[in-house]
């Protein structure tokens, strides 16, 4: 989530945001027509496979899967998910399929599957029919579309005042409205909780009586909720870098996450500090972090992607920092700083925060965020710079912000899973995102039923991280190997 091996590539690609998410929004700049809209078929359809696009990625076969809008009213309107899958490399010792759960929220599994296969073990690919798709809202599957030009115009997370806190709310509640016109019936019924339904319906499609899942990051909210909904229905599920939907309040969330962000920000100072491959080694890092936001503050700091242009200092911590401790690129990372300390200043110009991971509107339909006015607001920045002061204004504050006003179908409650088998939580100690405590607190509330395979170092994603992680999952997927209690699994030298 805002929230992300055997390689860091893979460890990139686990992303989530936290929230680095892929875009779900389809940017307009005219009111275009909402989707046409059809009675839903029965959820158990077959799928039609056929080649999603053999000239430059072979192998990859592409469906779509009809559900209803609202599972509330199944003979009501339909819409069409976007699955993809690879069939199992080595079809003798097939297992069965396993349903990949997407981060984000917006990352696009039918990318996942096309694109980037290798994010899965040979062993996995060998046994298994590895399947996603794009969750309502994102990529092939009905995309939320809003106005580019109003998009254009969010306000600033960095409130001043109560005056700038009710601009906020008006200009969500404007976002909200064009976003609607612009999607169709679609935009009110985005929660994980129809995702649940949706997931149960193309395991029926796929012709398993029980589902094995792998979900990652954002992910694992769907995956969790199923096993609530349909505990009797797993065969296996992994949970890879976990997200606690039991979170109660905003002040909690807010703190958990700039806590687990900080501390990957130490971790990488402590690696500095002693590491000859550091290109900060002998110098005062937090100083020269200082320095650079100090000079994306002013508009002084150029954007490496954007020569000539200023970085702001919002982007600074949450596209550059994030970039590198998703994928535990210490090395990077200091390379990439010490890059931009040599660098001359720019002439102090105004600076634009990027636009917001356009997975806001499933975020916001999640999690019940509130925020009563602009002093409870100031006290939550507060908090969360106290918590890291090293990271400020990260990117759960955007979110917080952007979610203002927002009707939450799927609020956060603690899980309840009665009657599932045992399921595998996967998780980093230092992860900049879904922090362990996170992993931790839902493995409890899994009761004897959550088994918590921990990886003793970095990033976001861990599942392939060194072959003991690899080796652990890969037995449980297919032969459902239990670890025992307290498993644990080296760190991978940086």
């Amino acid at each position: 989530m805002l929230f992300r091996g055997r390689s860091t590539l893979r460890r990139i690609t686990a992303r989530g945001t936290a929230m680095a998410a892929g875009a779900v929004m389809a940017v307009t700049t005219g009111l275009a027509a909402a989707p046409v809209v059809q009675a839903s078929p029965p959820a158990a359809e077959s799928l039609r496979w056929a080649p999603c696009d053999a000239a430059t990625k072979p192998g990859a076969e592409c469906a779509t899967l009809s559900v209803p809008v609202d599972w509330a009213r199944p003979d009501g309107p339909a819409l069409g998910l976007a699955v993809a899958r690879r069939q199992a490399t080595e079809p003798g010792a097939r297992v069965g399929s396993m349903v990949f759960g997407p981060g984000g929220p917006g990352d696009s599994g039918v990318a996942m599957v096309v694109g980037n296969i290798g994010r899965f073990s040979p062993e996995v690919r060998r046994g298994f029919d590895i399947v996603s798709f794009d969750p309502r809202g994102v990529g092939g599957s009905n995309p939320v579309a809003c106005s580019g030009d109003l998009l254009a115009e969010r306000p600033s997370p960095e409130l001043r005042s109560q005056a700038d806190f009710d601009v906020t709310m008006a200009y969500n509640k404007r976002l909200r409205a064009d976003c609607r016109a612009r999607t169709g019936p679609v935009f009110d019924h985005l929660d994980t909780a129809q995702t649940v339904r949706d997931l149960d319906a193309l395991r029926a499609a796929l012709g398993e009586q029980k589902l094995t899942f792998h979900g990652s990051s954002y992910g694992t909210l769907l995956g969790a909720q199923y096993a609530e909904t349909y505990p009797r229905r797993v065969r296996a599920m992994v949970l890879e870098s976990v997200m606690d939907h039991s979170v109660p309040t905003t002040r909690e969330f807010l703190r958990s996450e700039a806590a687990t962000a900080e501390d990957s920000f130490q971790e990488f100072v402590k690696w500095c500090d002693g590491a000859a491959a550091c290109a900060l080694r002998g110098r005062d890092v937090r100083a020269v972090w200082q320095g650079l936001l100090d000079r994306a503050g002013r508009g002084e700091l150029e954007n490496p992607a954007k020569p000539g242009a200023a970085l702001s200092s919002s982007d600074l911590v949450n596209r550059i920092a994030f970039r590198r401790f998703y994928s535990a690129d210490h090395a990077g990372f200091a390379t990439e700083i010490a890059r931009m300390h040599a660098s001359e200043p720019l002439p102090p110009s105004p600076t634009s925060t990027a636009p917001l991971p356009l997975a806001t509107p499933v975020f916001c339909s999640d999690w019940r965020l509130p925020v009563r006015d602009y002093e409870e607001y100031a006290s939550l920045v507060s908090l969360m710079n106290r918590t890291a002061p090293d990271l400020p204004y990260l990117l759960p504050i955007h979110m917080t912000a952007a979610c203002l006003g927002a009707p939450t179908a799927n609020p956060q409650h603690r899980l309840r899973v009665h009657g599932a088998p045992p399921i595998l939580l996967s998780n980093a100690l230092h992860d900049p995102a879904t922090g362990y405590p996170w992993a931790v607190s839902v493995a409890r509330q899994l009761g004897r039923g959550g088994v918590l395979l921990t990886y003793e170092g970095h990033g976001h994603g861990s599942v392939t991280s060194g072959p003991c992680m690899e080796g652990t999952v890969d037995s449980y997927l297919t032969d459902l190997a239990v670890p025992r209690r307290g498993t644990s699994c080296p760190a991978v030298t940086l």
